[in-house]
Order: C-alpha cells, then structure tokens, then sequence
C-alpha cells in the first residue's frame, strides 16, 4: 500500500491501528458490538473499496442537479422529517453540533448548523449535498450505519480516514414501513471529550429522534388504514405509540413501524427482515392479539381514554391498544354539523383548534339575523371568512357586496354607500346612482376595516342597521333593503370608542356576535394553507407545478408577518419565477429563506450566499453577479455553487441583464 507524508504524529498512531487491526481479524470475525462494527468497517474500506488510511479523504460534493434529484426522491420524508431535524437540532446547536439528514445512499439532503461555522462545515464535508457513503468517505457513522444497519457511533480515530479524526459523529437509521432503509440521521461536532463514553447520551438522543421521524412517515403514509397503537402501559399508549401496526377494515395487516415488526416476529409472525426484498407478510390483527377484529375497531368507543387491554395470542402478554381511524374525507370537521352547505366554511382551515372553533361557532351562526364583527391581524382572512359564511348560507344565491372602509375615499364614500338620485349634487351622475347598500339587498354586506369609517356616515350606517332601510342622496323617500352586515377590522374598536372615534352604538350594532382569527404564524395547519393556496393559483394559472419539499420546509419556518396574504402573495410570486415544473426554495421570496436556523433543505448555492452576506436567494441580481465575479464568469462554477443547471443561469442572467465583460467590451 502506497502512502503519502502525514502532517501528524497522532495520524500515524491512526493509520498503525487501521492496518494492525484488520490484520488481526483476518483470521477472526470482530464481536458483534461497536468495536467489532469499525474493525468490520476498516476491512472492507481496504479490502472492498481499496482506500488508504494514509490518503486523507477530502469532502465530496454531488452536483447541484444531482443534490435535487436526491432531494426529489426524498421529498414525501423531507416535509416529514422538517420538524424532527429542526427540534434535535434545538437540543444540540448549543453543544457545537450539526445536524445532518442523508438518503440511503450517504448524500445529505437537509443540513443545519451555525452559519459562523460555515467553511468549516464546507471543509469537513457536514454540509448539505456532502458524500458519507462508506465507499468513498470510508469508516464513518453516516455510511458504516447504511451498511450495519444500526445506530453507532463513530467517534474521533473509529473514522478510517485520518481527514476525519478530529470529528465525533453518532448516527441512527431511519427504516420505511416495510423495513427498507429510508435515511440516514447524524449528529456531528469538530470539538468533544476524548472518550467516546462522552457520547453515549448523543446516540440515545438521535435514535429517539430517528424514531419519531420514521413513526410520523409511518403515520402520514397509512393515513388513510386503521393503525393500531400497542404498549406495554396504558398510561403511555396515546402519547408513546410504540408499536404501530396498519390495517385494512377486515384486520389485515398492511405495514408495520420496526418495533412494530419486532413484535410480530417476537410472537411467531415471521417477516421480512429489515433489508430483504420480500414483500411485507400479510398476517391478520387476530394472529397478535387474542380478540375480534370488530373489538379492536370499537376501541375508541371502548371506555373513556379509548384504550383496550388485548392478550397476545402466543405468549399471553397484556398489551394495551389504542386506534387511529381514518378521516372520513379529508379536511373535514367531525365538530361540524353535517351539511354540505358548510363545505365553504370547511375549506378554510384543516385541524388548527383555533380556527375549528371559531369555524363551529360560524356554522351556528350563519343563519341567523344578527351582524357579526370578525377581528384579526392583516391578512389574516377576514374576507374570506365573510364569504365563506355568506357562501354557506341561505343568503347565498343573493349579492355578496364587499366596501374596503379604508380604501376608498372620504369624499366620495356616502354616495358609494348611499347611492344618489340624478343631479343631487355637483358631479353626480346624470342618471343617479344606486348604492352599495341597496345592491345588497337579500345578501350580505361586507365592511372591512370598518374602524376607518368616517364619524359622521357611522351614524348614518347606524340608522341604516336600525331601521333596515337606506335613503339616497337627493331622495325624499327611504328604499327598505333586507342586509346581513359582516364587519372586519385589524384594530381594537373598544379603544377607539374610548378615544371618541368610533361610535359606541354602532359598535353593538355591528358585534351582534364576534369571530376571532387567529395569526398565520399561531395556526397549527399552515400546510394545509400553503397546499390549498397553491393549488388554487396553480389552477388560475393552468399551470402543474409542484412544490418541492425544501420550499414547503422554508414556508413552514417563516413566521409570515402578513399572514394568509403575504403567504398568497409568496406564493404567486414564486409560481411567476420558477423554471420548469416545480416551485423550490430558491424561487421564494427572498425574506421567506431568511432567518431561519440554519438553511433546511436549501440548496448549497442558497447557503453559500449566507456567507457572503448577501441574499439567500439565487434570483437576486447582486447575488447572481457576485458569484459570478468570484467565478471568474465560470458559468459552470456558479451552477454548482447554487445548485442550478448552466441553462438556468444563462435565462436568469438574461433576465436579470447580465452581461459578461468580454462581451461589454465587444458592444
């Protein structure tokens, strides 16, 4: 074995191990323990992938299109695994640690860590589109764990490749619903304790973490089957969910989470051992537990925490169940009156409590002949909720007459509102005008703002909500008009009335009964706003564009200051922009991307921009130019960098109006 100049006395000490080691276990197999698992893994780097402990591995970048094609094949686990990856990342950023999610072939697609650590990060190679497949990168706790199989930890001089060394690096698998392994979850530090005994708390943290990444995949692709929830603990059931099993309406098993597995194994029911090919082995609910399929389906009517105790069939072992059912169709509130005129008032949230109340309590509401005042921050939908009450009422065939209060002006309002008869004033038209408030007659009426409604016509609404009836400007006679009026506003009207302008009669006029909305940031069904937004532009468009699961991710981070309407408005913008059919972080916004922990699922390009202290999105026109000039005008390197295909720059470059200065000088 060849070998080349070694810059450490601690390196050479290294590479003595590796070689004495494996020469050791020629004639042996290593223990099945972590031990055993790196003298394994130092054989094949040698024996398998001719690497050389003397020949320090640099990183290994894939391609910027090769990192999307990566990332698109992991998409569905990506929107899962968001939260998970973010909240260990919470737990062991003040420790120095990075975070790192790989496929099941060693590339990582999601990424965080500290931005001030960032060559360092590039260096090493913990950085998002980075190679750890044991192949290349040799003994290291990302591709010893694929091939294992097993969670462990590679710390400091286990690394097989002297480049590697200085890390401590604790990984744990993350298996699919029939034992194929999905990702590769790791936690990496430059820094830690010499003993390896310092990371024994590490490996518990990120395999409890790896293992509420795999349950929620489980959870959100059987969705739609019964899954039975088994523990030894009642107590624990509902919130632990060790065992989770997916099955039809007649009991058959579909799917199984590992423990899941494990258990089935444990009591006589052979599968698939986790890696093999084979088909998931489809055993019945009635082969694991001693009781009817119609028992285990009747759970939740069972008693008041909805658990059961079962036995097992084979060994007689108490398990207590619990079951997750299937939504009845999706979106839809089981709160709810049945009634399908409600479907409008349905559509406007998924499972966020807030809005779930205040959509019951609209649904009670909508027939009935009170006003009601909606309150909430900009953007938070209040005219969405006047529509969908209008919509879902018997009102619905009539006008639905939206008046921005704020938006028009003071001197024009009172006829807006009012109407006038011909020549009632000086510019009036010729043949008068019929007002707003009399359109909608039988409908609804709809005042946003209603806080910047000048004094004096808040007495002239008043009467108008009083005695139901309207007089135009110029007219003798009243026009009767049959309203129902839902007012909105962003400000406190109780503090305006104490400030003497806002009426305070009008006020209980208009609060017949109030709805409150809550925060885009507050709502806990975000995705289902930003799925449904897009679907609805992508359909005005006739477009079939898909959102990628890294811009899903940024779109769940940000806290979105304008709420629904600066999500929509996100979300236009970056249909508009994108190149080809799909919609990926970097098409967003530039202040979606900022500020969130690190870069999740950003491309390496939009990381790198961080670093040079400019936009975090590619389209920008300085960041674009920048990377450029750093490139010498390579186009190829700027490809790479932000993670785009040579075409993309040159459109964006065009449409930005770049020019190289070769071709500045030859204008």
């Amino acid at each position: 074995m060849s070998t080349t100049p070694l810059t450490t006395h601690h390196q050479r000490q290294h590479i003595d191990t590796i070689l004495r080691t494996v020469a050791d276990t020629e004639a042996r197999t290593p223990a099945q323990n972590e031990a055993g698992i790196i003298a394994r893994s130092w054989r094949r780097c040698i024996d398998r992938y001719g690497l050389d402990p003397a020949r320090p591995t640099p990183a290994r970048y894939v391609p910027g299109a090769t990192l999307r094609e990566h990332q698109d094949q992991a998409d569905a686990l990506l929107q899962v695994a968001r939260a998970g990856v973010e909240q260990l990342y919470r737990q062991v950023a003040p420790l120095s640690y990075v975070v790192l999610l790989t496929d099941a072939r060693g590339i990582a697609v999601q990424f965080l860590g500290a931005k001030s650590d960032q060559r360092e990060h590039q260096r090493t190679g913990l950085y998002l589109g980075s190679d750890w497949s044991e192949s290349h990168a040799g003994t290291c706790a990302v591709g010893t764990c694929i091939h294992e199989r097993t969670a462990l930890t590679c710390h400091h001089s286990d690394h097989f490749s002297a480049h590697h060394i200085q890390l401590t690096c604790t990984a744990a698998p993350v298996f699919d619903p029939h034992g194929q392994l999905l990702a590769v979850l790791d936690i990496s530090a430059y820094r830690s304790p010499s003993a390896k005994e310092s990371q024994t708390f590490a490996l518990q943290l990120v395999k409890t973490t790896a293992r509420m990444i795999e349950d929620a995949y489980f959870l959100q692709r059987y969705g739609d089957r019964h899954i039975v929830c088994l523990d030894r603990s009642r107590e624990f059931v509902q919130i632990n969910r060790r065992y989770l099993l997916a099955m039809e309406e007649d009991g058959t098993l579909v799917a199984a989470n590992t423990a899941g597995r494990k258990l089935l194994r444990h009591h006589g029911l052979p599968l698939p051992e986790a890696g093999e090919a084979r088909p998931f082995q489809a055993w019945n609910i009635r082969d694991l537990l001693d009781g009817e399929v119609s028992e285990v389906l009747a759970i939740p009517q069972h008693s008041d925490d909805r658990v059961q105790a079962f036995h097992t069939r084979r060994h007689r072992e108490i398990h207590f169940a619990t079951l997750i059912e299937p939504p009845r169709r999706p979106g839809a509130n089981r709160s709810l009156p049945r009634d399908s005129s409600l479907a409008p008032l349905e559509a406007l949230a998924e499972d966020d409590p807030s809005m779930r109340d205040t959509l019951t309590r609209a649904a009670r509401l909508r027939n009935e002949p009170i006003n009601i005042l909606v309150m909430g921050e900009t953007g938070t939908g209040k005219e969405r909720m006047a529509r969908a009450l209008h919509d879902s009422s018997r009102r619905r065939d009539k006008p639905f007459v939206a008046i921005n209060c704020a938006a028009m002006p003071e001197s024009l309002i009172e006829s807006e509102l009012f109407g006038h008869e011909p020549g009632s004033f000086t510019g009036a038209r010729s043949k008068g005008m019929k007002g707003l408030i009399v359109q909608a007659d039988g409908g609804t009426l709809f005042l946003d703002e209603i806080g910047d409604m000048p004094l004096q016509l808040q007495t002239r609404l008043l009467r108008v909500l009083a005695e139901q009836e309207v007089l135009p400007i110029g007219a003798s006679r009243p026009i009767k008009v049959d309203l129902r009026v839902v007012a909105a506003t962003h400000r406190d009207l109780r503090e305006l009335i104490q400030a003497g302008r806002f009426r305070e009669d009008l006020f209980y006029r208009l609060n017949g009964a109030s709805l409150r909305l809550p925060p885009l940031r507050e709502r806990a069904d975000k995705g289902y706003l930003i799925r449904q937004i897009f679907a609805e532009l992508n359909e005005q468009r006739g477009s079939r564009v898909r959102l990628r699961g890294d811009a899903m991710s940024a779109l769940l981070a940000y806290p979105w200051p304008g709420n629904i309407r600066e999500l929509h408005n996100a979300l236009h913008y970056a249909l508009a922009t994108c190149d080809g059919d799909e919609v990926v972080v970097g098409d967003l916004p530039e202040e979606c991307v900022h500020g969130q922990l690190a870069h999740p699922g950003a491309s390496q390009g939009q990381a790198l921009s961080t670093a040079t202290g400019s936009s975090a999105r590619p389209l920008h026109q300085d960041l674009l130019y920048r990377a450029l000039c750093r490139h010498q005008w390579n186009v190829s390197a700027v490809a790479r960098e932000l993670g785009l295909s040579r075409p993309t720059i040159y459109r964006r470059m065009k449409r930005l109006g770049i020019v190289p200065p070769n071709q500045q000088m030859a204008d």
